[in-house]
C-alpha cells in the first residue's frame, strides 16, 4: 500500500485544484476565490490552479478563530501548530504542513477569521435558503463574507463548498 497524507500530498493537492478549476470554467472570471482552510489541502488546490489560470484574481482563505493557527502562521512567517484547538468547524483542527504551508505563505492574500456562532449561523442560512447540506467546516468561508462584507462587496467572489458531513441528530443549532 502506498500512504496518501489526507492533505499535505501533492496528489491531494491536484485532486482539490478541480474544485477552483471547475468554479472558474462555470462562472469565468473572479475578482476573488475563497476557502477553509485547515491543514491547507483545499486551499493549495486553489491556489495551484488560481495563479496558473487567473493569476490577477486574490485568494482569501477562511478560518475559525478558536482554531486560527494558518492565520498566525501568516502573520509570524512560519508555521504554528495549535494543540487541540476547539470549533465547531471539526474538519479544520489541522495544522497546516510544509507542502500547504507553501502555497499559503506565496498565494494566499489574506486568511479571515469566523466566531463559532457565525459559523454555525452560515451554516443554517445556506442550509435553509439554498437547500444545501453543507458541514460546519464548508460554512465558514460564508460566515467570513458576511463579518467582512467590505473586503468583498462589488466583488465577482467564487466560494468554495467542501463537505456536508453532518449528524442529523446533533445539528449545531438544536437544543441539547
Amino acid at each position: 500500500a502506498d500512504f496518501v497524507h489526507p492533505y499535505n500530498d501533492p496528489r491531494v493537492i491536484a485532486g482539490q485544484a478541480t474544485c477552483s478549476l471547475e468554479l472558474v470554467e462555470d462562472a469565468g472570471p473572479l475578482d476573488i476565490v475563497i476557502a477553509p482552510i485547515g491543514g491547507g489541502g483545499m486551499i493549495s488546490g486553489s491556489c495551484l490552479t488560481i495563479s496558473n489560470i487567473a493569476p490577477k484574481t486574490k485568494i482569501y482563505a477562511a478560518e475559525p478563530e478558536n482554531a486560527d493557527d494558518a492565520a498566525q502562521s501568516l502573520k509570524a512567517g512560519h508555521i504554528i501548530e495549535y494543540d487541540a484547538p476547539q470549533t465547531v468547524a471539526d474538519g479544520l483542527k489541522v495544522p497546516l504542513r510544509e507542502r500547504t504551508w507553501h502555497f499559503v505563505s506565496n498565494y494566499v492574500t489574506d486568511i479571515l477569521l469566523a466566531s463559532e456562532e457565525e459559523i454555525i449561523e452560515a451554516m443554517r442560512l445556506t442550509w435553509q435558503r439554498m437547500k444545501i447540506v453543507i458541514e460546519p467546516s464548508s460554512a465558514v468561508p460564508l460566515a467570513v463574507i458576511l463579518r467582512n462584507r467590505d473586503v468583498f462587496a462589488g466583488k465577482k467572489v467564487g466560494v468554495i463548498l467542501t463537505g456536508g458531513n453532518v449528524d442529523l441528530n446533533k445539528l449545531p443549532w438544536m437544543s441539547k
